[in-house]
């Protein structure tokens, strides 16, 4: 890899679905993104995935935070909470994501709700924020060749029920990811 990578928060609404959710710590544990989270926003994604699906085990939620943390124990940002209050944001309960982005160094906060990140907020501490759409895909335009391999081991992760390709393609499409799906399928031999 030529580029550096990314540094990267990813917030509680991209770790919501489990594709994606598996795509981007690939796509971390391969080195091209630098991912940060904490624990507010773990706690974020697990308690509203648990409110909205009732018969969900919270437990195997808790446990793929567990297994998150261990493969990727540079992601975790501690020292952020002093940094909140001090922040603006149009939701003052979304400060903890920019705090965090800050006290981990990252450039980019990977969310869906872009309105709730504003740019004029976070310029000023040299962070942007991305839809998961544009950050993969820019991703993809930075490593072409790393991030399709990204995404290949993404589809295998669950090794009792691998979905195909063009499922796993499928599924990320409707959860959102319009134009990365469309780069995938240009790419879909590579995906084997």
């Amino acid at each position: 890899m030529a580029s550096k990578p990314p540094v990267a928060v990813y917030d509680a609404c991209v770790l919501y679905l489990f594709h994606l959710l598996n795509v981007l710590i690939q796509c971390a544990f391969d080195g091209l993104v630098e991912a940060r989270w904490s624990d507010d926003i773990h706690d974020e994604w697990i308690r509203n995935l648990a409110a909205n699906t009732p018969s969900l085990f919270i437990g195997r939620l808790i446990a793929t935070r567990g297994r998150m943390k261990a493969v990727l124990p540079e992601a975790d940002v501690t020292h952020y909470r002093p940094l909140v209050d001090d922040l603006k944001l149009p939701d003052p309960g979304d400060r903890y994501v920019l705090a965090a982005a800050i006290a981990g160094k990252a450039s980019v906060i990977v969310t869906w709700n872009l309105k709730d990140f504003p740019a004029h907020n976070l310029g000023p501490d040299g962070v942007i924020s991305q839809s998961p759409d544009d950050f993969l895909s820019d991703l993809n335009a930075a490593f072409p060749d790393e991030s399709i391999s990204s995404v290949a081991s993404a589809r295998r992760n669950p090794r009792k029920t691998a979905p195909s390709i063009e499922a796993f393609v499928e599924a990320l499409e409707q959860g959102g990811l319009k134009n990365f799906s469309a780069i995938l399928r240009r790419d879909i031999g590579k995906l084997r």
